[in-house]
């Protein structure tokens, strides 16, 4: 009688998508992805912001604009180093700070993780995953 009757149960699934395949790093996966939504919304407002404010608030808009990026970029490297590979992820955190082409790459990490949330059979909504169902 070599098991411990009073060890905690443990999940045999393995995570479809992630390269780890554990269920720690498919509820990172709905984290981060959570950050990239925001991230996406606040950047297609601050662009609408920028033809729409006057010329004094431009800056402002700017550095608004930055601080989106570098947070995206963020949330983009650790996303893409659990669906992709490491090389992957330095390649799109580099891509996010692009002013057009971080919005598509922040669009297309995002469809990647919805796809695996999906595959595991979570529901994914406007803002992401809940990830207290994971």
């Amino acid at each position: 009688m070599s098991e411990n009757p009073y060890q905690s149960p443990v999940s045999s699934a393995q995570a479809v998508g992630v390269v780890s395949g554990t269920r720690e790093d498919l509820r990172n996966v709905a984290k981060y992805q959570k950050g990239i939504v925001i991230c996406i919304l606040i950047n297609i407002v601050a662009y609408i912001f920028g033809f729409i404010v006057p010329a004094e608030l431009q800056l402002i808009v700017g550095l608004c604009v930055l601080v989106v990026a570098l947070t995206a970029t963020v949330f983009v490297f650790l996303l893409a180093t659990k669906v992709y590979s490491t090389g992957v992820g330095v390649l799109m955190g580099i891509l996010t700070l692009i002013p057009c082409v971080g919005l598509i790459v922040l669009l297309v990490i995002n469809g990647k993780a919805t796809n695996v949330l999906k595959q595991n059979g979570i529901k994914v909504g406007l803002l992401g995953a809940n990830v207290s169902e994971i």
